[in-house]
């Protein structure tokens, strides 16, 4: 899923990964919010150049419902210049969030501009 839902380090109060960025809402009472930050955090720590951004739906309403956030946890992946490439909710595995930071860096490497010289 590409769009051309780009969002900014200004949207996100943090910067984008060089890689990859996943934007995680979240609700207070949200068990499965919880697992999904420890899956998230686990993957950044492990995958260089990728960031983790975890925003509270009742913190940024306004961002939820302009993504049109409707449960928690939901996760969007954007590429290393902020567009949306995947969304999902509910909590990932460990190897679904890998896939996805993957699926996210190869769009990112298919729409740089080919050099030649």
């Amino acid at each position: 899923m590409t769009t051309d839902l780009r969002l900014t380090a200004d949207d996100l109060g943090g910067p984008l990964g060089p890689r990859a960025t996943l934007v995680q809402f979240s609700s207070t009472f949200c068990a499965p919010c919880r697992a999904t930050r420890r899956v998230l955090e686990r993957l950044v720590a492990t995958d260089h150049g990728v960031a983790h951004v975890e925003l509270d739906v009742a913190d940024r309403g306004d961002l939820g419902e302009r993504l049109d956030v409707t449960v928690t946890p939901t996760v969007l992946v954007l590429d290393r210049d902020g567009v949306l490439v995947q969304r999902a909710s509910g909590a990932p595995s460990l190897a679904q969030a890998r896939a996805a930071v993957a699926r996210a860096a190869a769009v990112a490497d298919d729409s740089r501009p080919v050099r030649r010289g």
